[in-house]
C-alpha cells in the first residue's frame, strides 16, 4: 500500500519543480503579462518592500547574485532565511519530526525583520544615490 504522505510529496515535489522550470525558461519580467503590477506602486508611485523581487527571483535564478541585489536587496538577504525556514518544515513533514526553529519565533528577530522592512520601504524611495533608478 502506497502512503498518502509520499503521494502528497510526490505530487507537490512535481508541482514546484514543473513551476519553477516554467518561470525559468518562459518568465521574461521585462516583457511579462504573467503577473499583476504591484498594486502599491500603481496607486502611489513609490516602491513597496517587494518591489523588484519578481526580476530578483528571475537574475537569482540566471545567476546573477549582482544584478539581483540591486533590484531587491531586502529579498536576496531574505533568501536564506526562506529556504532555512522551509527546509525545517519540509524535513518535519518528511520524517514527522516537530523541530521548530526558535530563532523564527523569537519577538527580537519578528520585530527586527519588519522594522528592517518598514526601513528599506522607506529608505528605497529616497531620491539620493543609491535608490535613484
Amino acid at each position: 500500500m502506497v502512503d498518502s504522505k509520499k503521494i502528497i510529496t510526490i505530487a507537490l515535489t512535481i508541482i514546484l519543480l514543473g513551476g519553477g522550470f516554467f518561470y525559468y525558461f518562459f518568465n521574461n519580467p521585462t516583457n511579462n503579462k504573467l503577473f499583476l503590477p504591484c498594486p502599491f506602486k500603481l496607486l502611489s508611485g513609490y516602491n513597496c518592500p517587494g518591489c523588484g523581487s519578481q526580476r530578483a527571483i528571475h537574475q537569482l535564478l540566471h545567476g546573477n547574485l549582482g544584478d539581483a541585489f540591486f533590484l531587491n536587496p531586502l529579498l536576496v538577504l531574505s533568501v536564506p532565511i526562506i529556504i532555512y525556514g522551509l527546509g525545517a518544515r519540509v524535513y518535519n513533514y518528511i520524517f514527522d519530526a516537530s523541530h521548530r526553529v526558535q530563532f523564527f519565533y523569537s519577538k527580537i528577530f519578528i520585530y527586527t525583520y519588519f522594522g528592517i522592512a518598514i526601513v528599506y520601504w522607506v529608505v528605497r524611495n529616497l531620491s539620493i544615490y543609491p535608490f535613484v533608478k
